[in-house]
This record gives structure tokens, sequence and C-alpha cells, in this order.
């Protein structure tokens, strides 16, 4: 496994030419546009790496799952998709429009911009601190890394540049969508964006989703069903406009996010973690999605 990941590595390196680190966040601009990593963890516990896959980055959307699954947790799924649906966007992951068109008002779905405020907005807390530290102290145990923080440089520049989503949230506390204070909502999202990870640590959440919820120390955290709601979702939304060709052409419940983290969950067999910060158009990891790509087609993970 281990020559099959370095080979991909290899392979799929000169694409990160192609791409572009993320701008609209300034801090984000800082980061490697080389850069191109992964882990993988198996359901038995076996850990295979390759790349730089020790390079630090924020989570960004991949804290959409973790918000998910925390919001269904705390409310149960029937309460939370009367907030945020279940349907895929041809739109930008910070497009108004779909919340102008749609008639219920609501996020299409829980992996846009939009429908990750609304979740963040379900979660228990009485105050901002209670809803981040919960948030924090949850991906501290589906990761197994006590260690994992908020990094504030990034977190006061998604703050200072966070403009779109507030035209968002405040959209939808207009239209009673989301309740409480808009701005501690906003506060959570973007210190929940801000989380610092590396591939292991996102290959590990994405082996308890592949191991329906449960963690390699045999530990449930999420039922069976709401892990497979999660990745259903995930399947339909979780690269953004691009999920359909994502599905097609690798197969795999993902999520992207714009620090060049894609987290995959191949059912019953393993999770992956990859880095890449150069991004297409559509805001995933150009190098990542290659990677993806390659080792579907190698060990045939696509579920379909």
């Amino acid at each position: 496994m281990k020559r099959i990941l370095e080979n991909i590595i290899e392979d799929c390196r000169k694409w990160t030419s192609k791409g572009e680190v993320a701008s609209y966040i300034p801090e984000l601009a800082k980061a490697n546009p080389e850069a191109l990593g992964i882990w993988v963890t198996n359901l038995g516990g076996e850990e295979y790496f390759a790349g730089d896959w020790d390079i630090k980055f924020t989570i960004q959307s991949m804290s959409k799952v973790i918000t998910l699954m925390l919001a269904i947790l705390d409310n149960g799924t029937e309460y939370v998709f009367t907030k945020v649906g279940m349907e895929p966007t041809e739109s930008g992951f910070n497009s108004i429009t779909n919340l102008e068109t749609h008639e219920q008002k609501q996020p299409l779905n829980p992996m846009i911009n939009a429908g990750a405020i609304a979740t963040v907005s379900l979660i228990n807390g009485e105050t901002a601190d209670e809803k981040i530290n919960r948030i924090l102290n949850f991906t501290r145990k589906i990761t197994g890394n006590d260690e994992i923080g908020i990094n504030y440089n990034v977190y006061e520049s998604e703050k200072k540049t966070g403009n779109r989503n507030r035209a968002l949230a405040y959209y939808m506390k207009g239209n009673g969508i989301i309740e409480g204070d808009v701005e501690e909502i906003l506060d959570v999202y973007f210190k929940a964006c801000s989380m610092e990870i590396t591939c292991k640590d996102i290959a590990r959440i994405g082996a308890m989703l592949a191991n329906d919820g449960v963690l390699i120390n045999n530990e449930r955290v999420i039922s069976r069903e709401a892990c497979r709601i999660v990745k259903t979702i995930m399947v339909t939304c979780g690269m953004y406009d691009a999920s359909g060709k994502f599905a097609v052409h690798i197969g795999i419940p993902a999520k992207s996010g714009v620090g060049g983290g894609i987290m995959a969950a191949v059912p019953r067999r393993m999770g992956i973690g990859v880095v890449g910060p150069a991004l297409d158009a559509q805001g995933n990891s150009i190098g990542g999605i290659k990677i993806l790509e390659k080792l579907s087609h190698e060990l045939d993970l696509s579920i379909f």
C-alpha cells in the first residue's frame, strides 16, 4: 500500500501547478501550492501515508461534516432537516441564490456555507464558547488527537472577510431558519472552519464514517442511520458543484475544504485524508482529486 501511495503522489504532483491557492481568505493564500500528501486508515487500524501528509492546514468546509453530526446528535435527524435540505446544488458553495429561490427559504444542503451556518446554530451550548468547545472536543475524540486547536490567524482572516457569510446568515435569520445571535453563530462557524489538522486527522474521521459511526477502538459515536445520512449527503453534495462528476469518476463519499483537504470514507474499508492547497475552479484540491481518482481505480474503491 505504501508503494502505491508514493507512486500516486509522484504521478499527481504535476497537477498542483494547474490550480491556485484560496486567496479570498488572505491567510490561506500563504499555503504552499506544491504541497501534496495522503494518509489512509483502514478499519483494522493499519495506517499508511505518503508525500506531505504531516503539514498542518485548516479544516475549512470539512468541518461541515462534524457540525452536521453534532447537530444530529443534539436534535435528531428529523428536526435538523426541517432547517436544512438534502438536495445537491449546481451553484457555488457561498451562493445566496438558492436561499432566494427555494420555496422553503432553507439552505439546500448542509455542505454549502448557508447549510453549515444553519447546522452550527443547532448545536447545543448556552454561549458561543460552549458551542465551539463542543465542536473541538468532538473533533478531538473522532480523530484521536487531543492537540487539535484553532488557527487564530486564519480565524481572524475569515472573520474580517466573511461578509458573504454574514449576508447568508442574516437572510436566514430573517426567514426564521436560524435562531439566536447571528454574530455569535458566525463566530462559531468561523472558528470551526479554522481548526488546524493534518491528513491523518481527517483520515481518522473518514474511517469512523466508513465503519458506520464506530471508532477504531470500537466506540460508537454516532448511530448507523445518522452515519448513513451523512455519507449519502457527502456523495451528493460534498464536493460542491462538482459532486456529480466526482461521484461518476471516483465514487467515494467525500468532503473538501478550501484549505486544500479532502476527507473520504470508503464504506467498510478505509478512511482517506489528502491535502493539496492548489484548488480548481470549484474550490476543490486539484491534486487531491487526481490522487483519489487514481487510488479509486487502483483499489476499486467506488461504491457504485
